[in-house]
């Protein structure tokens, strides 16, 4: 239920980036590889078919760069109003405009704290978290009274797997702004710490405290919905999701929320239903992902592997416009059975770069998938260090304890898994139910030692 391709980050993106206000500068800074490749172009109509209020900013903003070519104020907000983009349509493309004009602006005022901000937030969207960091704190020194500069740090030191500097880094930013941002941002440390129910309270308090723009209230309230979700209450996770698309209609990450109650209710039509509309507002892959393992589900396999194939040229085009995805592609490559050896070697790759929780679990699950469990089984570990109630990183321990023999082990996580969420998996949730049943297990939520290796 993460959105984790396009914003891994909680929020990076427009919350960092601060409220732009409704102030073009000629399309331009684009080359051959940020060109949308034809199997991926039809997902994107949709999304540039509809303008709302930040097409309306960056016409403004262009219009004044018209006049004042070189304005770093201008040009930093336009930057911004580029990452918001990406968040409303899921383009990518809008990252290198973005980075153009942020690049600009700093050519004009080094030290201009809002464009830092800016290139902090478009690191942290790319996937690039060494350089968020530095971007981050680059823009303290210059700004040490803005919160949205240490939530770009404590995002990066997140994806790091920082956590104990991501607590006083987060604790930092909520001093100074006790906001939709910040409290966003401690629910997901919560989260983290297996602290469900603060978590849930943290992002109702970021849901009421409001953002600058429809569409980041929205998402507070999705991530809040998802809690519900991943902690098994669907009728909450169903409510909020409503909520959301009564003040935010067509909204994608609410329609794909009810799509996967309904998945979770075995209502597969109006989930794949559902999850088409998502698509066809915002095409996360994490959508296109649950569309095609629904119509795996259903035994459709050949609209499964045309989804499945478009997840790839997503893929592509979000490389090709500056975005890491070794971490996701590994995971997305080992769900689906594709080339273990290089699935294993991104996961690698990917770990080194970023040595998060995440991205620990995505590296257990491509050993085990390459037949490789002895090692998987220290990386399962470290992903649950935390204590992170994750029914997708027990079930992945579980499967490791139990290619390893720990049938003991394999029942504690598996029911854990269960426990926490029986639905946590259109793919593997069954599977889950399956295997702890021929273990003689039952769902529990039995404590279960997690110490890294």
């Amino acid at each position: 239920m993460k959105t984790r391709f396009l914003a891994v980050a909680l929020l990076a993106v427009v919350l960092a980036g601060g409220v732009f206000t409704a102030l073009r500068m000629r399309e331009g800074g684009d080359d051959g590889r940020a060109a949308i490749p034809p199997e991926a172009a039809a997902l994107y109509q949709g999304s540039a078919a509809r303008r709302g209020s930040t097409d309306a900013t960056i016409e403004t903003l262009q219009s004044r760069l018209s006049k004042r070519q070189s304005d770093p104020t201008v040009l930093a907000q336009l930057g911004a109003a580029y990452l918001q983009k990406v968040r409303e349509t899921g383009n990518p493309t809008y990252y290198r405009k973005a980075e153009t004009a942020l690049n600009q602006s700093l050519k004009a005022e080094p030290d201009n704290g809002e464009a830092l901000s800016g290139m902090g937030a478009l690191a942290l969207a790319r996937h690039q978290f060494g350089e968020a960091l530095e971007w981050g704190q680059r823009a303290i020194k210059v700004n040490p009274y803005r919160a949205a500069n240490y939530g770009i740090a404590g995002d990066a030191l997140i994806e790091l797997g920082r956590y104990d500097e991501a607590v006083g880094t987060i604790q930092k930013m909520v001093d100074t702004r006790p906001d939709l941002a910040s409290y966003a941002r401690v629910s997901y440390l919560r989260e983290l710490y297996g602290k469900t129910d603060s978590a849930i309270e943290g992002m109702q308090r970021a849901v009421r405290a409001g953002g600058p723009a429809v569409e980041n209230t929205s998402y507070v309230r999705v991530q809040l919905g998802n809690l519900h979700f991943n902690s098994g209450r669907l009728d909450e996770a169903e409510r909020e999701y409503n909520l959301t698309l009564q003040r935010y209609p067509g909204y994608g990450p609410a329609q794909a929320g009810l799509a996967y109650v309904k998945a979770a209710g075995g209502d597969d039509a109006a989930a794949i239903e559902l999850f088409t509309k998502a698509v066809e507002a915002i095409p996360l892959p994490e959508y296109v992902i649950a569309l095609g393992d629904l119509y795996t589900r259903a035994g459709r396999t050949d609209e499964a592997a045309r989804q499945y194939e478009l997840v790839r040229a997503i893929e592509k085009l979000f490389a090709a416009n500056g975005t890491d995805v070794d971490v996701e592609t590994a995971l997305f490559d080992a769900d689906h059975e594709r080339d273990p050896s290089a699935t294993l070697a991104r996961a690698r790759d990917g770990y080194d770069r970023r040595p998060s929780i995440h991205a620990a679990d995505v590296l257990a699950w491509s050993l085990y998938k390459a037949g490789q469990p002895e090692e998987a089984e220290g990386y399962a570990r470290q992903a649950l260090r935390l204590g992170t109630k994750d029914s997708l990183k027990l079930y992945h321990a579980g499967m490791i304890a139990k290619a390893l023999g720990k049938t003991d082990d394999a029942r504690a996580y598996l029911g854990q898994a269960l426990a926490t969420n029986p639905n946590f998996s259109i793919l593997h949730a069954a599977t889950a139910r399956d295997t702890l049943a021929a273990l003689g297990g039952a769902a529990s939520t039995a404590s279960i030692s997690r110490s890294a290796p």
